[in-house]
């Protein structure tokens, strides 16, 4: 391994990191709503938060630019109010793995709060346990497998994200190249498949592990819901 394979492994960790840490509190709010309220446009929201699912990675990698470009629709207000720059940054690599790897967060998050049973809430309620306190002790409790599960999927999407980070952030050695973008230049460079090769092998232990620990937490999530009588 030499020192840029090294640099790219942690600049790929990183922004994986931070790619849900960031989507995280997003995604507990969006997966709660979808589980346990009807409201109209529900239908909708489902639609926008599963779209990055079915579009082309490169084709949201295009709207990320026209929304946080240095141009776009909100990219010159959160550089000149917060210092936020996200074209040619690995700020916008974490924001293009955010975006695409969310539905993969949300869904198994989603599942969790449904799989909770209503009575426990009500008998938290009926305690004298306000809404948030019956949220925080009762419903995340028991929703928290789901809830590492999806951090798990979506941690592990932002690890192979390439579409979206290459239109938004580049490829820039150092600054923007992850693990994948990595694997593409060396490809594409006469004898590079030597370089690549110590990548891509760690790439598919990486979705090899992420897989594994999210059927485990799904598992011992139902388990754990089944003994509370959901």
């Amino acid at each position: 391994m030499t020192p840029a394979q090294w640099q790219t492994i942690i600049l790929t960790l990183l922004v994986a990191t931070t790619a849900v840490v960031a989507s995280l509190p997003v995604a507990i709010g969006v997966g709660w709503l979808l589980a346990k309220q009807q409201f109209p446009g529900k239908y909708l929201v489902e639609t926008v938060v599963n779209l990055p699912l079915v579009m082309p990675p490169v084709v949201t990698g295009y709207l990320l630019l026209v929304a946080f470009g240095r141009r776009g629709v909100l990219g010159p207000w959160l550089e000149a109010a917060l210092g936020l720059r996200f074209v040619f940054d690995w700020k916008g690599a974490a924001l293009a793995s955010a975006v695409v790897g969310f539905p993969l967060m949300v869904r198994p998050i989603r599942q969790a709060f449904a799989a909770v049973d209503e009575r426990l809430i009500h008998a938290a309620r009926s305690l004298g346990a306000k809404p948030w306190d019956a949220f925080w002790h009762v419903t995340l409790p028991l929703a928290l497998p789901g809830v590492l599960s999806g951090s798990v999927l979506a941690f592990a999407r932002s690890m192979g994200e390439f579409g979206a980070t290459i239109m938004i952030a580049g490829n820039i050695p150092g600054e923007t190249r992850t693990i994948s973008l990595y694997v593409y230049s060396q490809l594409d460079a006469p004898g590079g498949f030597v370089n690549a090769y110590p990548m891509i092998l760690i790439s598919i232990a990486i979705a090899a592990l992420a897989l594994f620990a999210g059927d485990v937490l799904d598992r011992y999530g139902q388990r754990r819901l089944l003994g509370t009588g959901a």
